[in-house]
């Protein structure tokens, strides 16, 4: 099985999917809400959204600069 991640409008996403090759078992799909506006993005408010269903493991630094930064050996 092959991910995918499909951007545009509805109807673009949905004509997409029609033609692609295969059977699709599963869909994540992002529907953005108009809403007054809060001081976050859009982008954030999926994470904010997802974090019920994040897995975290041990004492791991989740932090923007824990994940990108380089670690040292020891």
């Amino acid at each position: 099985m092959k991910p995918q991640v499909l951007r545009g409008s509805k109807q673009t996403i949905a004509e997409t999917v029609a033609g692609l090759a295969g059977e699709v078992r599963e869909a994540i799909v992002f529907v953005e809400e108009p809403t007054a506006h809060t001081g976050v993005t859009g982008s954030e408010d999926v994470f904010i959204e997802m974090e019920p269903f994040t897995v975290h493991a041990g004492d791991v630094d989740y932090s923007r600069e824990g994940l990108y930064s380089r670690a040292e050996d020891e």
